[in-house]
């Protein structure tokens, strides 16, 4: 919004959040909703540190540092909710947390049931759960034995048990590791991430599978790539 500093100066962040692919920065008012977009990061910096070219939005505190969007195929929004930000058009028909209670095998053998689509589609769906990207999909569902390709509505209850039990440590792992830092990812600190250093699929195309030494393959689904072992993952 063009009054943004407006309607933000001289207000108290009351707490930090996050719904999906959303940042959420509480204030009195409101709610600041970041979303970084492919290339888009987030830095905590002195105030009078001179912009970049990719450096577009400053959120200024009271200490002189800033929280710093850099941007550069400006793809990322930063919005303002006066009200409930859940309700707001981008965040209101977001899926469950994968992080949460909520997400278990019951939930998605549920909603999986008579569902054609693919098994990475279905756990990509961000109405059906949020933050399952395109590499820790392959990588999840590499451990839990799964071929991507496979229907949704054809995994059976067993089968999604090992599959959330993937997803859930997949991403724990990614956490801890800071993520997957892919061109000119970092981190708030300017740290880069290093989960691609336990990748199992993900980029490997030809190279040997770390738990049966056959060759890693390839496929396109929905315009993106798929990495997968043709002995381990199953149909």
């Amino acid at each position: 919004p063009a009054d943004l500093a407006t309607l933000t100066r001289h207000q108290t962040i009351i707490e930090l959040a996050r719904r999906g692919k959303y940042l959420l920065i509480h204030l009195d008012t409101g709610v600041i909703i970041v979303h970084l977009g492919m290339s888009g990061s987030l830095r905590i910096l002195d105030s009078n540190t001179p912009a970049g070219v990719h450096d577009h939005v400053d959120i200024i505190l009271d200490n002189q540092q800033c929280i710093r969007l850099r941007d550069p195929r400006r793809f990322g929004a930063v919005l303002w909710a006066e009200h409930d930000a859940l309700t707001h058009p981008l965040l209101a028909h977001l899926g469950i947390e994968p992080l949460s209670d909520e997400f278990n095998a019951d939930f998605l053998y549920r909603k999986s049931r008579g569902r054609s689509s693919t098994i990475k589609s279905f756990i990509m769906d961000s109405h059906i759960v949020v933050g399952v990207g395109n590499i820790y999909a392959n990588e999840a569902l590499f451990h839990a034995g799964i071929h991507p390709l496979l229907a949704a509505g054809k995994v059976s209850r067993p089968r999604y048990d090992r599959l959330i039990k993937a997803i859930v440590d997949t991403l724990t792992k990614a956490i801890v590791a800071g993520g997957s830092s892919l061109r000119d990812f970092v981190g708030s600190d300017g740290a880069a991430g290093y989960f691609q250093q336990q990748y199992y699929v993900y980029g490997r195309t030809g190279l040997k599978c770390r738990i049966c030494d056959n060759s890693i393959q390839q496929l396109r689904q929905n315009q993106r790539t798929s990495f997968y072992c043709p002995r381990c993952q199953k149909k």
